[in-house]
């Protein structure tokens, strides 16, 4: 229950305490409510002066902890702030633990205002910050169940803005644009470009782009561009591009993913190589500590055996290129035994065996696994699986397309995580984005992609040009 104090019943020495732990949650969560983006919340290394710290006492500590005290404890529920003056002694960290204490010493009948001291101590009973303040006392009584603060949940993307920096400092690579004749396509590559990942090559009907642009202010000036008749058009052009060295990126405009792709695997484009292509999904989930690769999701319904084994290889391939040493790919089913009535069972033990025989590697395999054994060590412990793999899996591979699909946005929209796409497995990367993608995602797209075109083929053997395509 929650009770106040009415200011008949207020003494003066009555005291209330609250205390708290100092978290990074805290400081964002400070920073999303209050607006206030000062270096010295948010960057580590600025912070780490303490004259930027006590910025942070100032911020958490100096009106929270004590309005928390003097709103829920004394005098309580009723209470009107009316001022409060703090001098703040030392600085307050993340981690520290924070006890923040109220004594009542003046009570002023004529207006019900009582005038308390103010004292917050940390985990080593040093002052932190002293003070009075002046609230007016309820005059009447209130006792209710307390309620209990809300679940918040902090959506961080540290992970993303890894992969984006990994990028600085190196030459923006040229990249044909499918058709980015509407305002999202058309925004995404120069967004990109502005952020120095890439130079954009348009590829398209002339008018219609720079009718996008017109409609998203951006000036399209500085960039090529390349004059297509359709999309179809645009696509076997942004193709030959590639073919002819011009671009050593393909991004995706207003058009549909299998134009793209009709145009990328059609005899004679060049872009095919030994592997078969595929999608990857980089998902940065709130609260998991690494980015999740989910594949395929995108381009193979139901892949073969050996169509699975080059997903692998090309999934392990962009695994080694955003920072992952030897991926754990765990190859999903909906059980983590082998079920001879379950073709995604057998499949699973067949690539695990492959990998033992060198014919698939670069990363450590098993399978069958469920999901939630597959990246929940608690899970994987309760059904007894000791493996590499299950808990700590960074590589997802889901039986067929539906199962894909369906996993990249469930943690997409109830899970509020983020999927940066690209497909794999062509000469050079292919970036897909979506209109309903963020500018962090799209960006983390284009990140991904230039980071592979970078590696080019040292990270993948496999991606020579076929010559029987």
């Amino acid at each position: 229950m929650i009770e106040n104090r009415t200011f008949d019943e207020l003494q003066p020495g009555d005291t209330a305490s609250v205390t708290r732990t100092l978290s990074e949650d805290d400081i964002k969560l400070f920073a999303l409510v209050s607006g206030d983006v000062n270096p010295a919340h948010l960057d580590e290394e600025y912070a780490a002066n303490d004259i930027f710290q006590r910025v942070i006492a100032h911020g958490m500590w100096g009106g929270g902890l004590i309005s928390a005290v003097l709103g829920t404890e004394l005098p309580g529920p009723g209470a009107i702030y009316l001022s409060q003056s703090l001098r703040f002694t030392r600085p307050v960290g993340i981690g520290d633990t924070i006890t923040a204490t109220v004594e009542v010493v003046e009570k002023r009948p004529e207006h019900g205002v009582v005038v308390l001291d103010c004292r917050c101590v940390n985990q080593a009973g040093e002052e932190v910050i002293t003070g009075r303040a002046e609230v007016k006392a309820p005059r009447e009584k209130v006792r209710r169940p307390r309620s209990p603060l809300p679940e918040v949940r902090i959506k961080d993307h540290d992970n993303y803005r890894r992969l984006i920096d990994a990028t600085s400092g190196g030459d923006p690579v040229p990249t044909a644009v499918a058709h980015p004749c509407s305002e999202a396509a058309l925004i995404a590559a120069i967004e990109a470009a502005e952020a120095g990942l890439i130079v954009p090559i348009l590829v398209g009907p002339v008018q219609r782009i720079r009718n996008a642009a017109e409609a998203a202010g951006k000036d399209i000036a500085p960039y090529r561009l390349v004059p297509s008749d359709h999309s179809h058009d645009a696509a076997a052009k942004s193709v030959a591009l590639v073919h002819a060295g011009e671009a050593r990126l393909l991004m995706k405009g207003s058009l549909h993913t299998d134009e793209l792709m009709g145009a990328v695997v059609t005899k004679g484009s060049g872009l095919r190589t030994e592997r078969r292509i595929s999608h990857a999904y980089i998902m940065d989930v709130p609260g998991h500590p690494t980015p999740l690769i989910i594949t395929d999701a995108a381009i193979n319904i139901a892949p073969t055996l050996q169509e699975k084994a080059d997903i692998i290889r090309n999934a392990i391939d962009l695994g080694h290129v955003i920072g992952m040493e030897e991926p754990k790919v765990a190859i999903l089913a909906a059980v983590e035994t082998v079920n001879p009535d379950m073709p995604s069972t057998l499949d699973a033990a067949a690539l695990c065996k492959m990998a033992d025989r060198g014919q698939i590697t670069g990363g450590v395999l098993d399978g069958p696994l469920a999901f939630d054994n597959a990246i929940d060590a608690g899970a994987a412990a309760e059904k007894g699986i000791v493996s590499p793999v299950a808990g700590k899996a960074e590589i997802l591979v889901v039986p067929n397309i539906e199962a894909g699909n369906m996993l990249a946005k469930q943690l997409t929209f109830l899970g509020s995580a983020d999927g940066a796409g690209v497909v794999l497995g062509a000469r050079v990367p292919i970036i897909l984005t979506s209109r309903s993608d963020s500018l962090r995602t799209r960006l983390a797209s284009c990140a991904v992609a230039v980071l592979l075109a970078r590696a080019g083929t040292k990270a993948a053997p496999g991606l020579r040009q076929s010559h029987t395509a």
